[in-house]
């Protein structure tokens, strides 16, 4: 005996409500919900947004950085929507406001975030290296952070002509970002989630 999944569609996902806390992602319209993270999980990804947003202040960019808030709609073929909620998003102030008094998701027809990042965990793994990666480059998103602390890495994926050049770094070497690149961070400083 087998059981359907009921599918949604993307603005029966923005709408969706169980009465708890849960987060979830539309993936080829299934709920897929959002593990907590470890506390490791938690550390890096506020130690990120914190960086970049010291790094927008200091440049005067008007840019923003969110984390954990923001969708992004993918253009995943099929007949199903997906949306992805990445653990960093940095994106241009008026993009955010222009989301004050709507759903935080960042539509097909809007210009995409200007860098994204995934901290790995066991539940996320494929979908962090492989899905969220080549869904993330059909967006155009000019740069996608893998940040994995279980193999003790970061991969900067840059765009290049519709498909990403991948660095990666490890130990002490610093980071080279285009998006940001006076930000001066290692991949223990990042892994660690402190300077």
């Amino acid at each position: 005996m087998t059981t359907a999944i009921q599918k949604l569609t993307f603005e029966a996902y923005l709408s969706y409500d169980d009465g708890t806390d849960t987060r979830y992602e539309l993936v080829d319209g299934e709920l897929r919900p959002m593990s907590l993270g470890t506390g490791k999980h938690g550390a890096i990804t506020e130690f990120l947004n914190d960086q970049f947003k010291g790094e927008i202040s200091r440049t005067g960019l008007p840019w923003t950085a969110k984390d954990m808030r923001i969708g992004v709609r993918s253009p995943r073929g099929g007949r199903w929507d997906t949306s992805r909620i990445p653990d960093v998003t940095v994106l241009s102030i008026a993009q955010w406001d222009e989301m004050a008094n709507c759903e935080a998701v960042i539509n097909l027809n809007e210009p995409p975030p200007f860098l994204v990042v995934e901290v790995v965990s066991e539940s996320t793994k494929s979908a962090d290296y492989r899905a969220k990666y080549s869904e993330y480059s059909v967006l155009e998103i000019l740069e996608y952070w893998i940040v994995d602390p279980l193999e003790e890495k970061v991969t900067i994926c840059q765009l290049n002509e519709g498909r990403y050049d991948e660095s990666v770094f490890v130990g002490d070497a610093v980071i080279q970002s285009l998006t940001f690149p006076a930000l001066r961070l290692t991949a223990t400083q990042i892994l660690a989630g402190k300077l």
